[in-house]
């Protein structure tokens, strides 16, 4: 029998904020999006109080603020490496063949060897070590499908004393997804959900119970296969991490710019990191795609959108030659006079380094990949932009507003925790 269950750390953001600050728990706690615009983690405490889950931060501000709520910046570096260390934690309990790293906070695991085991107790221990190890507490939702085991851990979250529940009855299956409205199931959308409700379909029993063509001949094979992993028949496996075949790097700025210099030093910033993601899957981009745009919603200001796509003669994961490209590209679509809100690069028909071709007329010089080697080598073992590209520049006057950042504790050696 298939047994997947689902781990989720639980209000994660704020959790790790915790970690190194205790004086934060019990209390009421959100992170906030990028530029602190929408509200995009909240402590359980922060839930009661009635702050919804993406809402924006200046309509919430009069509650957060009369219930003295706790507000930070989202610190993804932060993040991102307490992230890591929970999945390694995971990983030396359960053999690395057996996890999906579905997000930066979710892992499915397949539990079929431990048939014979009480889960339960193997739940209670994989839960106890990940907190003990790193501070994060996590939900786990055990079932015989992945879709049921998202079921699974929004109860184990929600409805127990242990954030732990077994799904795998089927008495039990039919009994809790008749209480799922039918968008909150894993996969449903908006506009799926409306589709749904129009053929007489309102929650996760009837589409469970619906017949499979008609579902297939309205939407799609996807939908199908959710209706067999309702009825406990497993149809997705654990999917192994596979090479992006695009990677893209934008952010909205801090203030609207209007100079091309700002400009060109947010592009090179975001090439660079595109380029640490492309190096770190082993591959090279055979092209770039740069894009750059002002503020839609400022009415009183003027409008001006413009991209360009440009394909490398030869794959490369070289920065500065890309960097270059880009200012290159920058330079023909920037216009003078308009103050603009974003920009941002997409890398696009990525390849692996090990599979790039030759080139009949151009000499491709491995130096620059051993230059590129010792880079990242470098920022990963001294921290990062310990060495940068001049081209994005140092004062970063552009750069989204973070007014309430906490330190990254786990990856700078500046902003290590204090003992006193």
């Amino acid at each position: 029998m298939n047994i997947f269950a689902l781990i989720d750390c639980n209000n994660f953001y704020v959790s790790c904020e915790r970690v190194f600050n205790p004086y934060l728990r019990n209390k009421p706690t959100i992170v906030l999006s990028n530029n602190d615009g929408c509200i995009i983690s909240r402590s359980n405490e922060a839930k009661s109080l009635g702050i919804p889950m993406g809402a924006p931060f200046y309509k919430y501000k009069d509650i957060i603020e009369k219930n003295n709520v706790e507000v930070y910046s989202s610190n993804y570096q932060f993040y991102g490496d307490m992230s890591h260390r929970v999945m390694k934690s995971l990983d030396m309990m359960i053999p690395y063949k057996d996890i999906e790293i579905y997000s930066i906070d979710e892992a499915f695991i397949r539990l079929d060897g431990y048939g014979k085991h009480n889960l339960f107790d193997l739940s209670q221990k994989i839960k106890k070590n990940i907190l003990k190890w790193t501070g994060i507490p996590i939900s786990i939702g055990i079932a015989p499908t992945k879709t049921l085991a998202k079921v699974a851990n929004h109860v184990a979250k929600k409805n127990t004393s242990t954030g732990i529940f077994d799904l795998r009855d089927n008495n039990l299956q039919k009994k809790i997804i008749s209480n799922f409205q039918i968008e909150d199931l894993w996969g449903i959308s908006y506009k799926w959900g409306k589709k749904l409700r129009a053929l007489g379909i309102k929650n996760g029993l009837e589409l469970r119970n619906s017949d499979t063509k008609l579902i297939r001949n309205n939407f799609n094979v996807i939908l199908e296969r959710m209706v067999y992993e309702l009825r406990g028949i497993s149809c997705l496996n654990l999917e192994n991490s596979t090479p992006k075949k695009s990677i893209m790097s934008s952010r909205s700025f801090g203030k609207l710019v209007t100079e091309l210099e700002s400009l060109e030093q947010a592009l090179s910033t975001y090439i660079t990191i595109a380029c640490e993601k492309l190096r770190q899957q082993n591959s090279k981009a055979q092209g770039i795609y740069v894009f750059l745009q002002t503020n839609r919603f400022r009415k009183d200001l003027p409008q001006h959108r413009k991209k360009i796509k440009f394909k490398f003669d030869y794959p490369t994961s070289d920065t500065g030659f890309i960097i270059n490209i880009g200012k290159n590209i920058l330079q023909k679509i920037y216009k003078k006079g308009y103050s603009y809100h974003k920009c941002g690069i997409i890398l696009f028909n990525l390849i692996s380094k090990e599979n790039q071709q030759g080139n009949f007329f151009i000499k491709i010089s491995p130096s620059n990949d051993y230059l590129m080697k010792s880079l990242d080598r470098i920022n990963q073992v001294m921290g990062s932009e310990t060495v940068f590209f001049a081209a994005q520049g140092i004062k970063h006057n552009w750069k989204m507003r973070r007014n309430k950042l906490s330190s990254r504790y786990t990856t700078n050696w500046i902003e290590l925790p204090k003992v006193y």
